[in-house]
């Protein structure tokens, strides 16, 4: 997971055109050849060269992540730009560059019936900071962290790349506090969209900095048409997810489970204290469930969630600082049951994890339940990691050299 104070895209307008970088093996939409697909399965992961500054990854693909290798050497797509963020939707990959303020490159792959990856689609479009699926469109956010108080969000078709409606919200009317609603992510739950946010001061050279560490917000919106429905709240831990990471899970029967950092700061201190800790919304409500609390803290002895990846069957694999109480830093392992509350540190793990592939877009659950995938980065190389989740065992399987893994995506051609 590159540090996630990076993501990317969106759109007030897009234009469309084939990319310079990548004019082998391209197809336009029109050109594409649609087939039936036979239910193969391609694997694409992103990685990063190692020893090199503003170069983004090379997209390299695996029928099987589970054993041998593969080099960023002679081999991939290279993307533009130094920054890059990747969703798969509707037969889709997305390449998504962040702009750092600037419009930034979008290009969309396909399989093609021989496995190959093509290019089909290419476009330009705003730096945003939340993106998620929501049934056949992506819905894109660019949340300002200061002056501007609108946040604007774009509903891409995901089929045709094109703009289907926007929407303004007033994020400091959302907030109600006198500070900012800052979205982390959002999730489709339902027929609506969850959207945890960050309470932030946005000024004061403190723009991240709140007088609100010990609060929970997810803000509720109806889709299509985004406007707000409630704002569900809670004091028993902090703000849901982070900067760039999403902080709720879906579980197969509806429930939605939500994890905190407890990381708030004020003037770069940390200020928050209520633990780090999940939280659940039942299926079918607008309130969080004042009968459930998973203080993930006290079962870890002190450590604090960094990320979630939610694998299945009621099992979330949580990344935690690997120091009690510190609030960045290297990584452990742990695989948790939100339902019965257990805890238990990964077997098999690396003892020391710098960084993990991007966990948002993580999809490669396996197809009886039993086994997820996910990049780690170590000081003794990089490798994609098989996830056992009855037996919480991590082994490892494909090794990526010379790059970081940054993200794993699953594909059926």
């Amino acid at each position: 997971m590159k540090k996630i104070s990076r993501l990317l895209f969106l759109a007030a307008s897009i234009t469309l055109g084939m990319s310079s970088c990548d004019k082998e093996n391209t197809l336009s939409t029109e050109d594409f050849q649609e087939y039936e697909p036979k239910g193969l399965t391609k694997y694409i992961i992103t990685a990063t060269p190692v020893g090199t500054t503003g170069i983004a990854d090379y997209l390299l693909t695996a029928d099987d992540i589970s054993s041998g290798s593969v080099s960023t050497s002679g081999n991939g797509k290279e993307q533009d730009g130094s920054y890059r963020y990747y969703l798969t939707h509707k037969g889709r990959f997305f390449s998504l560059l962040y702009g750092q303020g600037n419009p930034g490159d979008v290009t969309t792959y396909r399989l093609t019936q021989a496995g190959k990856l093509v290019l089909t689609r290419f476009f330009q479009a705003e730096t945003v900071q939340v993106l998620t699926k929501v049934n056949d469109e992506l819905l894109l956010m660019k949340v300002p962290r200061s002056g501007n108080e609108n946040a604007s969000c774009y509903r891409i078709d995901a089929l045709k790349s094109s703009v289907n409606g926007e929407k303004q919200i007033n994020i400091v009317k959302l907030a109600a506090n006198g500070e900012r609603a800052h979205f982390t992510w959002a999730t489709q739950v339902g027929n609506k969209v969850f959207a945890p946010y960050m309470s932030i001061k946005g000024c004061c050279g403190d723009a991240f900095g709140t007088a609100y560490p010990d609060s929970s917000w997810i803000a509720v919106f109806s889709y299509p048409d985004l406007n707000l429905e409630k704002v569900i709240r809670d004091n028993r831990t902090s703000f849901i997810g982070n900067y760039f990471n999403n902080g709720l899970a879906v579980t197969e029967n509806g429930d939605v489970y939500a994890y905190s950092p407890a990381a708030a700061k004020n003037s770069s201190k940390p200020t928050s204290q209520n633990p780090s800790a999940i939280i659940k919304v039942p299926h079918g409500t607008t309130e969080f469930d004042q009968t459930y609390f998973f203080n993930v803290q006290e079962k870890s002895g002190g450590h604090h969630i960094a990320s979630q990846l939610y694998l299945g069957n009621n099992k979330m694999l949580l990344m935690l600082y690997d120091t009690p109480g510190a609030l960045s830093g290297k990584l452990k392992m742990a695989m948790v049951d939100v339902v019965n509350q257990s805890f238990e540190w990964m077997k098999g793990a690396p003892q020391e994890i710098i960084s993990t592939s991007a966990p948002y877009n993580n999809n490669t659950l396996s197809d009886d339940g039993k086994t997820g995938y996910i990049g780690l980065n170590t000081p003794s190389g990089n490798w994609i990691y098989k996830i056992d989740m009855v037996t919480a065992t991590a082994t490892r399987g494909l090794k990526v050299e010379g790059g970081t893994i940054t993200s794993i995506t699953k594909m059926i051609y």
